[in-house]
């Protein structure tokens, strides 16, 4: 369990950094360049992010199950995947009429799959990780609030369109295949 404590601490650690110490972030960006920044972000985060990955696949096969959630809470999970996905293609788009009204359509995305899979999971391992990236969303949307939302002008249904597109292309490829591939559990019974 200690990995994937480590590997959470280490994602979430970089991905927190501008709620815990902004001036921090900008000092180092405007001594070194923003480019510095993002080299070390990236860095810092795939390091976090690998070690998060395998310390959940070492964590899921000696953790104790603390319930044995309900097959409809699955189902749930699922139903709820779809707009998480959509939501985090997004994020990743120019301004539609999506990330106008959701303003952080990657926070929420966040939130929305590790609620799911806190309803669809009951092991330690699970509730240590999904609870603390939805602790980390929750968080990370008021510290966003009191930053000051966005303002996106002129939303293009365009890229709503493609959000949903991809989105849902993804959310198939991981139900059909990817899943098990990335993560070696299928996301339904085949």
């Amino acid at each position: 369990m200690i990995w994937l404590v480590a590997g959470i601490i280490v994602f979430l650690g970089i991905h927190s950094v501008r709620m815990v110490a902004p001036d921090f972030r900008d000092g180092v960006i405007a001594e070194r360049g923003e480019g510095f920044w993002k080299g070390v972000y990236s860095a810092v985060s795939l390091i976090g992010f690998v070690l998060l990955i395998w310390g959940f696949g070492e964590a899921r096969m000696v953790a104790p199950v603390l319930w044995v959630p309900p097959t409809w809470l699955a189902h749930i999970n699922l139903l709820l995947m779809l707009p998480a996905l959509i939501l985090l293609v997004a994020s990743q788009l120019p301004a539609g009429y999506i990330k106008r009204a959701v303003k952080h359509p990657m926070i929420l995305g966040v939130k929305v799959w590790a609620f799911g899979h806190l309803l669809a999971n009951g092991d330690l391992a699970s509730l240590i990780l999904f609870g603390a990236f939805l602790g980390w969303g929750v968080w990370n949307r008021i510290s966003v609030k009191r930053r000051g939302d966005p303002v996106y002008e002129n939303p293009a249904v365009l890229y709503d369109g493609i959000a949903a597109v991809v989105g849902t292309a993804l959310y198939l490829w991981l139900i059909l295949q990817g899943h098990l591939l990335l993560f070696g559990v299928p996301p339904v019974a085949m």
